[in-house]
């Protein structure tokens, strides 16, 4: 029987596979990748996740039960916790002091994707914030498992990769995903569209992540 997890990926698979060709991925794991675009990437996503976390708040508050409203409001903590002091470490190693960081302008595709973020979990349903906030959680869980095949000879890339690739990530994109299958079940055929078009508008929004970081990108004015 399909899960509708399966839908959404259909939907989000042909984005996912340029992710994965994506010359700043696959610079990730041959360690080919400049150093400066990596700066650039986790510079960025320290500041997307501050609002990552705020949407994933938004979709708790949108939630229909009491356990879910639990595993977003803890989610939205990691976000702000545990993946933020990964990014600290990576700073530090990549000589990005804090003051440097607090002065760092948010770039265009950032500001671009978190605003959407923030605007679908905000004025969308709870099945359609869950759609808009999936991609991060499952490109990334993908792109985690791809790479750590590979690993990497680069130990900062490797251990980028093997937050993204380990286990206790995988068990929380399940959970998500499960999520999934029984809010898209349950949702209507218009909403259930809806759902499917925030997964494409993300996932087109990783892509722009990683691209963005790849190009160092600036605001042009």
């Amino acid at each position: 029987m399909e899960r509708f997890r399966d839908r959404m990926w259909a939907a989000m698979e042909p984005i996912y596979a340029r992710i994965l060709a994506h010359p700043f991925l696959a610079g990730l794991a041959d360690a080919s990748l400049p150093r400066e675009s990596f700066r650039h990437y986790v510079v960025q996503d320290a500041l997307y996740l501050v609002d990552y976390a705020r949407a994933l708040a938004l979709v708790g508050a949108k939630a229909p039960e009491d356990v879910t409203i639990a595993m977003f409001a803890a989610h939205a903590r990691g976000a702000l916790e545990v993946e933020r002091s990964l990014h600290e470490g990576l700073l530090g190693a990549l000589g990005v002091s804090p003051e440097t960081l607090r002065a760092a302008p948010t770039t265009p595709t950032t500001l671009a994707y978190t605003s959407y973020l923030l605007r679908s979990c905000h004025q969308g349903s709870f099945a359609e914030g869950l759609a808009a906030v999936l991609p991060c959680y499952w490109i990334y869980a993908e792109v985690g498992a791809a790479l750590l095949a590979r690993s990497s000879p680069d130990a900062l890339y490797a251990r980028w990769i093997g937050t993204y690739g380990g286990e206790e990530f995988g068990r929380i994109v399940a959970d998500v995903l499960a999520l999934v299958d029984r809010t898209g079940a349950a949702a209507s055929a218009s909403e259930q569209a809806a759902m499917r078009e925030h997964v494409v508008t993300t996932s087109r929004y990783e892509w722009m992540f990683w691209d963005a970081s790849w190009r160092r990108e600036e605001w042009p004015i």
